[in-house]
């Protein structure tokens, strides 16, 4: 079986800007750990990436701190909401 590590590549570059991505990166600090960041590459400058996550919130990544990455598919539709009182005859399907 291979290791996990033998698997994890960046396969992102600043060519993949407007495209979704997803992001493994190394956050330093007392506790070392790696955090997934998914959302649109909005930016690659000076090996610093900018991720647009979908609530329209931005994270920075440093691009030596980068552990994995890659394109993913657009993110799925969202569904619409489910009926608010299914008692209520405007909420019920029509025969």
């Amino acid at each position: 079986m291979a290791s996990l590590r033998a698997r994890l590549a960046v396969r992102i570059t600043p060519a993949d800007i407007g495209a979704r991505v997803t992001v493994r990166a190394r956050h330093h600090g007392p506790e070392a750990a790696v955090a997934d960041h998914v959302g649109v590459l909005r930016s690659w400058d000076d090996g610093v990436l900018t991720i647009e996550r979908r609530d329209g919130s931005f994270r920075t990544v440093a691009q030596d701190e980068l552990v994995a990455g890659r394109v993913v598919a657009s993110a799925p539709a969202r569904r619409p909401a489910a009926p608010s009182d299914p008692q209520d005859p405007q909420d019920r399907p029509t025969p």
